[in-house]
């Protein structure tokens, strides 16, 4: 096929996505000449409506942003306010914590392995054409994310905005009888896990290799509620440094913030790079199906990350069930948090990469200014280089299968675009 030298491609909505996005290509004389993801959620102010809030509310109001990944802001939150405020959660309770987030990935992972991202594996527009022939998978899938469901309910009272978080911990801790129980829905859960790694290894992966810097959270065990900020290229920051290091800017086709390294680059934040910075701390079994699923020492190929998503739903449910099996009650669910004029910083993984918080607070705990950093807007740039190359390597193909093979490029990232659009610079020219 000759392909033609000028071309544009327009996608008005993304299908299978969480959110509404939308996709534009231009190609001139041959080349890529503009390609964006756009952003046109309209911006939820949260950071805006935050302040004048008690130090204890973050937890609550930012779980709305997300009904996917409620945790991940609820756990960012809290460390922020925490930190602002002088306390430190540790010990049963970050355990208790860590269970609670493992329960969200398990759920989250699930819902975009096998109902958003394997249809594209598969050759079907989506999960329902995908049931009618492989019922017994989307069971399996559905198995899954019901037991990361029930690890929500158990420890955070409800699967979509958990209401028993509070900052210093808990309001309630779960009897043993609870945990017991969830340990029988979590044992035939690893299965599963182990299961849809074998499944997705088995896939036909197109070729693509990211250059950018990989940043996540790194520490002693797999990033998940907490750590270090590390990049592949050789950075290291805490969070509360992280505003030194990551430049967000506006765009004009996105009400999420694009943001960059010093030195203007882009770089991808998710699986892939927990994977490529943690892949010595996996647990014993998803190591190990790791190795059996043919993943080396790192996984650049964005296409692959369904397998690094599956390889992080077994360590996911090896991580819950070790929790469940150990865990010994502290004396109360919560530790005190007296307000105080501070600036705090948190850092959590959420299912797409690296959350950041940032609070600050007067004498009386009321939130003066907010600000919230989440994975998605700070992979746009990444993504938007990912469809550049796309394009570039196959523009012999008509517009029709062009324009799948970039809707599976944003599709390989998970793009979370409702939680992107919480914040827009607005400026007013009266002239």
């Amino acid at each position: 096929m000759t392909h033609r030298h000028d071309r544009s491609l327009k996608v008005g909505a993304l299908a299978r996505v969480e959110g509404e996005g939308g996709l534009y290509v231009r190609v001139g004389d041959g080349l890529v000449r503009d390609v964006r993801l756009d952003i046109y959620e309209p911006p939820r102010f949260f950071e805006a409506f935050l302040r004048g809030r008690a130090h204890t509310e973050p937890p609550d109001i930012t779980a709305r942003i997300c009904g996917i990944c409620p945790v991940a802001y609820q756990m960012s939150a809290c460390r922020a306010i925490e930190a602002a405020c002088g306390a430190t959660v540790d010990g049963p309770l970050n355990d208790l914590r860590r269970l609670l987030y493992c329960g969200e990935w398990i759920e989250s992972h699930t819902l975009h392995v096998y109902l958003l991202h394997a249809p594209d594996f598969l050759g079907y527009p989506g999960a329902v054409e995908m049931a009618r022939d492989h019922r017994d998978l989307v069971r399996r899938g559905l198995r899954l994310k019901k037991a990361g469901n029930r690890v929500m309910e158990v420890i955070g009272g409800r699967a979509i905005h958990p209401v028993n978080v509070r900052v210093g911990g808990f309001y309630r801790l779960p009897t043993r009888a609870e945990l017991d129980g969830l340990a029988a829905v979590l044992r035939p859960a690893l299965d599963d896990a182990l299961a849809t790694v074998s499944w997705a290894a088995g896939f036909d992966f197109p070729d693509l290799v990211h250059e950018c810097d990989y940043l996540a959270l790194t520490g002693d065990r797999y990033p998940i509620e907490s750590g270090t900020v590390r990049t592949t290229g050789g950075l290291a920051f805490e969070p509360a440094e992280f505003e030194r290091y990551v430049v967000e800017e506006q765009v004009p086709h996105s009400t999420a913030l694009h943001a960059r390294l010093p030195d203007g680059s882009a770089y991808l934040t998710g699986p892939l790079a927990r994977f490529a910075l943690n892949r010595d701390r996996l647990t014993p079994l998803a190591a190990r199906a790791a190795d059996e699923a043919g993943l080396g020492a790192e996984c650049r190929n964005p296409f692959r990350s369904i397998l690094v998503r599956a390889v992080e739903i077994v360590l996911a449910v090896e991580e819950a069930l070790r929790i469940v099996a150990g865990f010994v009650p502290p004396a109360s669910p919560s530790v005190p948090v007296a307000p105080r004029a501070g600036i705090g910083h948190g850092a959590t993984e959420a299912p797409r990469g690296t959350l950041f918080h940032r609070y600050a607070l007067d004498a009386d705990g009321l939130v003066t200014t907010a600000r919230i950093t989440p994975p998605t807007s700070q992979n746009q740039a990444a993504i938007e280089d990912d469809l550049r190359r796309v394009v570039a390597d196959r523009l012999d193909l008509d517009d029709a299968e062009l324009t799948r093979y970039c809707e599976r490029a944003i599709r390989n990232h998970d793009p979370c675009i409702s939680c992107s659009t919480h914040f827009l610079r607005l400026t007013v020219d009266r002239s």
